[in-house]
Formats: C-alpha cells, sequence, structure tokens
C-alpha cells in the first residue's frame, strides 16, 4: 500500500482551494477574536461570525460579502440605534412595537436587496442588547459597527494574503471540467449512432456539464468582480460562457439525433466518417480544456475540419445514391437533425478556439508586464 504522501498529489491536489479556504477561515477567526478581545469589544462574537462570512473560496467573493456585510451593518445600525433612541420603550407591549417598527422596513428592503439582509439583524440587536445589557443604545450600535468592521477587515486581510485563490483561476476550472464532460458526452453519443446509447451513463454527464457550467457562471460574477476593482486582469468570462453553453445545446441536438443507431446502409456508409470525428472532435475538446487549465495555445482544428468535411462529403454521397429514400419520417428528421448539429459543432469549435487564445493572449501579456 502506497503511503499517505505519495497519493496526496492524485487524491487531494483538486481540492487545494477547499483546503486553503480550510486554513483562512481557521485564520481570520482567530485573529479576529484577538483583535476583538485586544480592543475590549463588547461582542468579539460579532467579529469572530464576521471574518467567517466574509472568508469565501475566492478573494472576488470576499470582497463583494464584505461591502455588503459593513454597507447593511451601518445602514441597520444607524436605523435601529435611531428608532432605539427616538421612541421609549418602557414596558413588553412598547418594545414589541418597536421592534415591528425596526424589523418591517428592513425586512422589505431585504426582500428587494438580499445582499442587505443583515441590516435587519444588526438593528435588532442594536434594540434588543441594551435590554438585556447595561449598555446605552448608541453604544451598542457603535459596537455592532466597531465588531463587523474588525471581522470584515481581518477576513479580507486574510483572504488576500493566505493561500489567496481567485475566482478567474475557479471559474477557468470550472470551464474546463465542463468541457472534459463534453468530450466523453460526445464521445458517448456519436457511439450511440453505431453501436448503441448507455442513456443512464449519458444522463449523469449531462447532469455534470450542467453542474459545471452553473458553476461557471455563479463564479463569473466573482471574476467580474475581481476584473472590475483590479484584483485580476484578463478578458471577460461572459464570452467564454456562451461559447460552452452553445457547444452543450449541440449536445443536446446530437442527442436528440440519437434515440437509436442508424439504419443498417447509412450506418455502414457513414460509420468510417463518424469516428473520425468522434475521435478528432473528443480530443480537441479534452485538448482545449487542458489549454484553458494551462494557459497554453489552444489545438490545431485541422483534424476536426477534415472529419466534418468528410462526414459532408459521406453525406452528399448517400443523398445522391438515393439511400435516404427509404427512411421513415422519422429516420429522416433524425438524419437531418444530426446534419444540423454537425454544421453547429464546426461553428462552434471555431469560436470555443478564439476563447482559448484569448486567455492565452492575456496570461503572456500579464507576464510580459510582470516582467
Amino acid at each position: 500500500m502506497k503511503p499517505f504522501w505519495s497519493r496526496y498529489p492524485a487524491h487531494w491536489r483538486p481540492r487545494r482551494p477547499q483546503w486553503g479556504l480550510a486554513l483562512r477561515v481557521t485564520l481570520a477567526s482567530l485573529l479576529a477574536l484577538a483583535i476583538a478581545q485586544a480592543l475590549h469589544l463588547h461582542l468579539p462574537l460579532w467579529a469572530v461570525l464576521t471574518a467567517i462570512i466574509v472568508t469565501q473560496l475566492s478573494v472576488g467573493r470576499s470582497v463583494q460579502i464584505a461591502f455588503d456585510y459593513l454597507v447593511g451593518t451601518i445602514g441597520g445600525a444607524i436605523y435601529g440605534g435611531a428608532i432605539t433612541i427616538l421612541l421609549p420603550h418602557h414596558n413588553e407591549l412598547e418594545l414589541l412595537g418597536v421592534l415591528a417598527l425596526v424589523v418591517a422596513p428592513l425586512a422589505l428592503l431585504s426582500a428587494v436587496k438580499p445582499n442587505l439582509n443583515v441590516a435587519t439583524v444588526t438593528a435588532i440587536i442594536v434594540l434588543l442588547v441594551p435590554t438585556m445589557t447595561k449598555v446605552a443604545p448608541l453604544d451598542s450600535a457603535i459596537d455592532r459597527v466597531l465588531e463587523v468592521a474588525v471581522g470584515a477587515l481581518t477576513g479580507l486581510l486574510v483572504s488576500f494574503l493566505v493561500l489567496p485563490s481567485r475566482a478567474q483561476a475557479l471559474a477557468l476550472g470550472a470551464a474546463a471540467r465542463a468541457l472534459d464532460l463534453m468530450a466523453v458526452a460526445l464521445g458517448e453519443l456519436l457511439n450511440g449512432l453505431t453501436k448503441g446509447l448507455d442513456t443512464d451513463a449519458l444522463h449523469r454527464l449531462q447532469d455534470g456539464i450542467g453542474e459545471s457550467l452553473v458553476k461557471l457562471n455563479q463564479i463569473g460574477g466573482e471574476a467580474e468582480h475581481e476584473r472590475a476593482t483590479g484584483l485580476s486582469g484578463g478578458p471577460d468570462l461572459a464570452p467564454l460562457n456562451r461559447t460552452l453553453l452553445r457547444l452543450r445545446h449541440d449536445l443536446v441536438m446530437v442527442g436528440r439525433a440519437v434515440t437509436g443507431p442508424l439504419p443498417e446502409p447509412l450506418r455502414d456508409r457513414l460509420g468510417p466518417s463518424l469516428e473520425s470525428f468522434r475521435a478528432a472532435a473528443t480530443l480537441h475538446l479534452a485538448a482545449s480544456a487542458a489549454a484553458l487549465r494551462d494557459r497554453e495555445p489552444p489545438p490545431p482544428l485541422r483534424a476536426v475540419t477534415a472529419a466534418l468535411d468528410g462526414y459532408a462529403a459521406e453525406v452528399q454521397a448517400v443523398r445522391q445514391d438515393g439511400l435516404t429514400r427509404g427512411l421513415s419520417g422519422e429516420q429522416m428528421e433524425r438524419f437531418f437533425a444530426l446534419g444540423f448539429a454537425m454544421e453547429q459543432l464546426r461553428q462552434n469549435f471555431v469560436d470555443l478556439e478564439m476563447r482559448v487564445a484569448e486567455w492565452v493572449k492575456a496570461s503572456a501579456a500579464g507576464k510580459a508586464s510582470a516582467a
């Protein structure tokens, strides 16, 4: 049995961002508590919780969360403090009325602007803490802002300095994973035209592609926030995301044409050209995924283009030989749907090459400017 350290790279290296997040969260919580105690803040708990909330998987996400948290906290503290000071509440009934007046408007604000939902919590704390401890309402509001500020700044500092993880790199990783899954899915689909289809395996692949694209879309917003604030360079992720969505739609179209193997005469004639395209296309998708991960030039399209040209020529010959005349309406529909999907794949492979080249060019420019 191999020792742990020899198995680490293969099993744990893909989880490096998650290990980094665990380390950052731990350090941020410890530092926030130490700073809050050194400053003699009334409730160090909120500094620790804020540091944990702000410390996210990517730097861009941490910046966004910290900004929203600080804005919501300051707004909630001002509103809650003002209501608490201006409306005296000396019994339980009056306290309930003031609480409703504090919560209702801020709850509506949170429904409209979910990123400011901490305002409601802050206002409630500012209102209720003085009823439980000997703290003035104004002091409660100031303490709350200071506690959150300490936690937010600590979380940001740790996110920037301790194994920082850029959203851009995470997004490119998600895009590369989607391309790897598309390569496998396209191979399975094209095999289905001649050898039958494993629908369960294909559904799992399609689900994995969808999850990767959802993740890419989520992280893309964080990466764009990084780019807008100058934390990272590179092109906009939106064109790459659109290209991957179009490629997935192409796979869906191929899947609609592959409800069963081709009729035997077409399978014999088109099988070799389909196999050539399957080999070239799956290799190209996998190579494009590796190029995105490593910021390397995109793989050449020659093999894919030649295979598509060969398939188109064979389709033309099949039609001229009259082999499509005996097809049923459903078989004819699948035959032409496959041809349309192939042409869409040709266009989107060209687009994919352009997108990968954009990232390589941006990476080279970044290295040149750093040198």
